[in-house]
């Protein structure tokens, strides 16, 4: 491992900013797990990680992780710890950064997977909340996600770093219309739900009746105003989650674990969509 040049830390300092990340088609990563995930990725063939800004304390303290960016072909950099802090926006950085390609997939893509459990995320602004989702969506064992063209970057790095490593497990798609997210998920089978506090069906209601255990895809709007009624009227149903206690609602990522592990118990229960036991 060699200190990386100006150039190197400079290019990947820009990366912070979504012109250039959009430009360059990289984005960072951030900490042991996320860089770990991006070794063992591949995205359009070749290996996510493309580079990875380590200290010395970081490559002695994780060397599985070292050993797995060399192992895939990235570039890797022992860097200060200054260097480091420069590229890292967490208090406490962790002395791992990695460069890493784009992975988003086109939403044809997604479709022609024939998917039966889809988080869409709509009108969402806050990264911390859209990589909680995404965490929680492959959790649930979701066959992919998509971002509306009204929603956060998904490499924006504090969505990366929510998402704890789930960005590089299943399919994304990103900068999609919602007219035609959920125009494209119902012709590809699945059921379409707003996930809205105020939803004239109730979870628990539609659990009781069966009407989750098919292909469904959940839309999640905005953190502080929910989705328009002009997206809620895309949908085939409105569904709330129940509340049962005093409070008054539920946030956003909470609400989105709620309902897409509702649909993954009911697709994995006998006679849903999903074979109890792995084939």
């Amino acid at each position: 491992m060699n200190p990386p040049s100006a150039a190197r830390v400079s290019a990947a300092r820009r990366l912070g900013r979504r012109t250039f990340r959009g430009r360059e088609r990289r984005f960072l990563a951030e900490g042991p797990q996320a860089v770990r995930e991006a070794a063992a990725h591949r995205a359009a063939g070749e290996p996510a990680l493309a580079e990875l800004f380590c200290t010395a304390e970081a490559a002695e303290r994780h060397p599985d992780v070292v050993e797995a960016a060399h192992a895939c072909g990235a570039r890797v950099h022992l860097a200060s710890d200054g260097t480091v802090e420069e590229l890292s926006q967490t208090v406490t950085p962790q002395g791992l950064v990695g460069v890493c390609r784009f992975l988003d997939r086109p939403f044809a893509d997604v479709l022609a997977a024939r998917p039966a459990l889809v988080a869409v995320l709509a009108h969402v602004r806050d990264p911390g909340n859209a990589g909680t989702v995404l965490r929680c969506a492959d959790a649930a064992g979701a066959d992919a996600v998509v971002l509306t063209d009204a929603s956060v970057d998904v490499y924006n790095p504090k969505c990366v770093r929510a998402s704890a490593g789930s960005l590089f497990h299943l399919p994304v798609a990103v900068g999609v219309p919602v007219e035609d997210a959920v125009a494209g998920l119902r012709g590809a089978g699945a059921r379409v739900l707003a996930a809205d506090g105020a939803g004239e069906h109730d979870l628990d209601a539609e659990l009781d009746a069966d009407r989750l255990a098919g292909p469904t895809a959940w839309v999640f709007g905005n953190e502080a105003w929910g989705l328009p009624a002009e997206t809620r009227a895309l949908t085939d149903a409105a569904v709330r989650v129940p509340i049962h206690g005093l409070a008054e609602s539920l946030n956003l990522a909470t609400a989105a674990a709620v309902c897409l592990y509702a649909s993954a118990r009911a697709q994995r229960a006998p006679g849903g969509c999903r074979s109890v036991t792995p084939s």
